[in-house]
């Protein structure tokens, strides 16, 4: 026994390094969105771009989240059964550490990816003059679940004495903290190659739209009164 724990790992690989890219790059996008959605913003140029940008990234998280990583995958945080059970545990101030996403912070995952999928789509239509005050809520819809999110991260971490922002940065987590636990599987080899493919086809159908879809300039003019057309995104716009 005494072997086996000291071969035992210190930590445990959890997050690849696609995930950790891909959620701390829809954490800047989303900054510079809000900080960007107002006209006389100093970066009102980029609101457009970081739109865009927002879009291309929940493309390849669509793809990761069948090919990539073990924890990554949707199938292993989408564990409905398993919710009433962390309810519970919360309620008796017993949470468990879990390797992934725990139930609750996957509901908020795939609460953040369809809010800023939709803010993106309505973010679109703003080019066509429609569409504004559906854009806002869901921008301020989403502003909202992260609130949530990070709250919730705050709140686990404490209860679990567990570093959880910590390990979106390494992509590890302390093994002490899950006894049966091992690493992660790693993403399916032809992961990479379908998610850039996803990616290029994404960035090629948003430059038909908009020639200048990643590049600052000035937001679009739609409908009669001048208003504001601006890709206006999901950028007002997150995963772990």
């Amino acid at each position: 026994m005494t072997e086996t724990l000291l071969q035992r790992p210190a930590s445990l690989k959890v997050w690849d390094l696609p995930t950790r890219l891909f959620h701390w790059a829809l954490v800047a996008v989303i900054v510079l969105a809000f900080l960007s959605s107002e006209e006389d913003s100093a970066l009102a140029q980029w609101h457009q771009a970081a739109g865009w940008i927002a879009g291309i990234l929940i493309v390849f998280r669509l793809v990761w989240g069948f090919l990539g990583g073990e924890h990554a995958r949707f199938a292993d945080f989408l564990r409905p059964g398993r919710l009433v059970s962390h309810v519970g545990d919360l309620l008796r101030r017993k949470p468990a550490a879990e390797l992934g996403h725990n139930p609750l912070g996957a509901l908020a995952v795939v609460a953040m990816l369809a809010l800023v999928a939709g803010s993106v789509v309505t973010g679109i239509t703003l080019l066509t003059g429609g569409g504004e005050d559906l854009h806002e809520e869901l921008a301020y819809g989403l502003l909202a679940v992260i609130g949530v999110h990070v709250a919730g991260v705050v709140f686990m971490s404490f209860a679990t004495r567990e570093n959880l922002m910590r390990a979106m940065v390494t992509g590890r987590k302390p093994s002490d903290r899950h006894p049966g636990g091992a690493d992660a599987k790693p993403a399916a080899i032809y992961a990479l190659p379908l998610a850039g493919l996803a990616v290029a086809a994404a960035m090629l159908g948003a430059m038909r739209i908009d020639p200048q879809a990643f590049l600052p300039h000035a937001n679009a003019e739609a409908g009669e009164g001048g208003e504001h057309a601006a890709l206006d995104h999901a950028d007002h716009d997150d995963d772990d």
